[in-house]
C-alpha cells in the first residue's frame, strides 16, 4: 500500500502535492525531473535555501518575482550585484527579504562566477546516488530528510566557499532537480518519468 492519493483528476500523487493548488504542476512537471545547467541549479539552490524556515508553497508563489528580482538567476549577472543592489533586494516585496540569504545568493553568485562552464552541473551530478540503490519509497515517512550523499554535498560546496547550505537544503535540491526520484512509488508523477 502506498501512501499516494488521488487528486482530482483522480491520478495518484504525492499527498504534499495535493496541499496547494500550485503544488499540483510543480509536482507533476519538475520536482524530480532532472535539473541541467548550471544557472538553473543555481536557482534551485538559491530557492532551497530562502526556503530554509519556510513553507516551498512561499517560495514557489513569489518565484516569478525572485526571477524577476535577481537576473533570472544568471551567475554572470547576480555576481555582478553591488551594495546598491542588495537594497534594492531588501525593499523588494516580491522576494524574501531576508539579509543573510541575499547576501549568499550574491556571494555564491560570485564563487560560481569563479567556476568552469558546466562545473557546477557536473559537481552536483557527481553526488547523485544509483537509482537502483533506492528502491521507491512507498509512505512519506520513506522519504528522507538527510541522506550520507546530501550531507556529503553540503560539506563539499561549503568547502568550495558555497553559503547557506546544509544537508537538509542539499537533499532537498537534490530532489527538486531530479538527482533522487522521492515520488512514491504509485505517484502517476514517477510513471511519466
Amino acid at each position: 500500500m502506498s501512501d499516494a492519493l488521488p487528486g482530482p483528476d483522480g491520478v495518484l500523487r504525492c499527498p504534499w502535492a495535493l496541499s496547494a493548488a500550485d503544488y499540483v504542476a510543480y509536482h507533476d512537471e519538475e520536482w524530480g525531473r532532472p535539473v541541467h545547467g548550471d544557472d538553473a541549479l543555481y536557482e534551485r539552490l538559491c530557492l532551497e535555501a530562502f526556503q530554509s524556515g519556510l513553507s516551498w508553497i512561499t517560495i514557489l508563489r513569489r518565484r516569478p518575482g525572485f526571477r524577476a528580482a535577481f537576473a533570472d538567476f544568471s551567475i554572470a549577472r547576480v555576481a555582478a550585484f553591488e551594495d546598491a543592489d542588495k537594497e534594492r533586494l531588501l525593499a523588494d516585496p516580491g522576494i524574501i527579504r531576508n539579509r543573510a540569504k541575499i547576501e549568499a545568493t550574491v556571494a555564491n553568485a560570485r564563487v560560481l562566477a569563479g567556476w568552469a562552464p558546466g562545473e557546477l552541473d557536473a559537481f552536483v551530478w557527481s553526488f547523485a546516488p544509483d537509482p537502483a540503490s533506492r528502491p521507491a519509497p512507498r509512505a512519506l515517512s520513506d522519504v528522507p530528510a538527510v541522506t550520507d550523499e546530501s550531507t556529503a554535498l553540503a560539506k563539499a560546496l561549503k568547502k568550495r566557499g558555497i553559503r547557506f547550505v546544509g544537508p537538509t537544503t542539499a537533499y532537498a535540491l537534490m530532489q527538486a532537480c531530479g538527482l533522487v526520484d522521492d515520488h512514491l512509488a504509485d505517484c502517476g508523477a514517477r510513471e511519466a518519468r
